[in-house]
């Protein structure tokens, strides 16, 4: 299938992109975490703490509490699966269908570490030594000199597998890989501010080299994005690097290890390696730096939001707490404050480093009905004027509702149905590499909303299951080339009655 087409169908005709007679073989499916076998391992500190904010150094205690928050097992639930009960094992960031695609990767050196290669093994919380060695030059010349790794304790490496949730969604798990790292990329920044470690997303880098690095295997997994870590600001490497994978790779030996997916038929899956193979970078000469983005905002009915300023909330306990409703969202009214200081968080916490100079590429826009001082209507949110701006008055409900592919959420009970919006071309510079780096960026987006809608006592659902070009007309967004990424229903919930067990309980 041509690549061009096939995106398309993931923006605007999902059901193209699955078999319309696809069963999925739950009795197969794989393991939601990485197991390797027979390698050196280091058990991780389990006494997590509760509560987070203090200056933290990189010793192993911290690094262990950093990784769980990030990405590991924080509480257990029972759900029922085509009529039976599954056990399920769920981390702090939502995931698509809870398949979590991603896996993460460290290269640590502080004093308590052996300096080398790490995947962490979310299952048994621990470190898996998969290479060891100082490997500082290599990586910062497969970031093309972009970071200098030499100053940092560590480098993460955040990973997709593609099986993972291919064998439930098929090719549209394009589309939710890329979200999905996102997701995890947003939080992975925001814990690491509670730990008083610096980052910044890296999306350019020689995908070969680092691969090799790994010791991953091409056709099963690959790196979306490096976040270098250091407990000081970041320092940009003096000179960038002119650099092949070809010339990287030779200069550490391949290595290959077992590890365990469980499923023990995998159906191929060549259109996701096509993308992945077009999307790779093979030499530095092709990483760009973009201009700043700046969204043109319209200039037509203008509402002023409330002046808010950054509020401050137990961020470990916002991770605890944070839902994504089905059918147990409860109306009533939001107040235009709680409106005002969930846009502004959500907007201030997504402004981050990478290495793209992308600023502020994503908007938010949003349906919103029942907001106490406000008309019902579609608006776009104008984070420069703190303002919304009025682009369809009236109440929305019912053809979003219509909208929606699937049943699981009652948008009729839902006061703001909010999307995160971006240009179609989807950064287009950067060629099909640009598309996945869309959907990252909209994914981290995300997360922040969630982050922020938990601190008010609120609840948000992530969906890709609604039609785009439905969400798309009630915006106008046609016209100026933009499309509706991804939609998060957000509001007040009844907790329901659930069999749900946390590590902490």
């Amino acid at each position: 299938m041509d690549l061009d087409v096939f995106l398309y169908q993931l923006q605007f005709e999902p059901d193209e992109t699955r078999p319309p007679n696809l069963e999925v073989n739950w009795k197969d499916a794989p393991l939601p975490y990485k197991l390797y076998r027979g390698l050196p391992h280091i058990p991780l500190c389990a006494e997590v703490p509760l509560t987070l904010g203090e200056q933290q150094n990189a010793t192993v205690k911290s690094i262990s509490h950093f990784l769980w928050y990030v990405f590991g097992l924080a509480r257990f639930s029972q759900v029922d699966v085509q009529g039976k009960p599954v056990n399920m094992a769920r981390r702090f960031v939502p995931s698509g269908g809870a398949l979590y695609p991603n896996e993460l990767y460290m290269y640590i050196k502080t004093d308590d570490f052996s300096a080398g290669i790490y995947h962490y093994d979310v299952a048994h919380h621990r470190l898996v030594l998969l290479r060891e060695g100082n490997f500082d030059d290599y990586i910062t010349k497969a970031l093309g000199g972009s970071c200098e790794v030499t100053g940092c304790f560590g480098v993460a490496f955040v990973s997709t597998m593609f099986w993972k949730n291919f064998f439930k969604y098929h090719n549209f798990s394009y589309r939710l890989q890329g979200l999905d790292t996102g997701v995890l990329l947003g939080h992975l920044l925001e814990v690491s501010k509670q730990f008083g470690f610096n980052g910044a997303v890296h999306f350019q880098f020689l995908d070969r080299a680092l691969g090799h690095l790994l010791t991953l295997s091409e056709e099963e997994e690959s790196v979306y994005a490096v976040v270098p870590l250091s407990v000081k600001p970041l320092e940009q490497a003096g000179n960038r690097f002119r650099q092949s994978d070809a010339g990287l790779c030779e200069t550490v030996p391949k290595l290959k290890h077992e590890h365990y997916v469980r499923s023990k038929k995998r159906i191929p899956y060549p259109q996701l390696l096509a993308m992945n193979e077009a999307s790779m970078l093979q030499a530095t000469d092709s990483f760009l730096c973009l201009p700043e983005h700046k969204p043109h905002f319209r200039q037509g009915n203008i509402i002023r939001l409330p002046e808010v300023k950054p509020i401050s909330y137990e961020f470990a306990e916002v991770c605890r707490k944070r839902q994504s409703p089905d059918g147990d969202f409860s109306l009533r009214k939001v107040t235009s404050e709680e409106l005002a200081i969930l846009l502004y968080e959500a907007h201030r916490m997504y402004l981050y480093k990478n290495d793209s100079g992308i600023t502020n590429p994503l908007v938010i826009y949003g349906c919103l009905y029942h907001v106490e001082g406000i008309p019902n209507g579609a608006y776009r949110y104008n984070y420069e004027e703190h303002a919304l701006e009025e682009l369809n008055p009236g109440d929305h409900r019912l053809a979003l509702q219509y909208g929606m592919t699937a049943d699981n959420v009652n948008l009729f009970q839902v006061p703001l149905c909010l999307h995160v919006v971006g240009e179609r071309k989807h950064y287009g510079e950067l060629g099909y590499r640009g598309y996945r780096m869309q959907q990252m960026d909209a994914g981290m987006l995300v997360q922040r909303l969630l982050l922020a809608a938990t601190s008010l006592g609120m609840g948000g659902h992530p969906l890709l299951g609604f039609d785009t070009k439905v969400c798309d007309a009630l915006y106008g967004l046609d016209q100026h080339d933009e499309t509706c990424l991804i939609q998060v229903p957000i509001g007040p919930y009844r907790a329901r009655s659930k069999l749900e067990g946390s590590v902490h309980a």
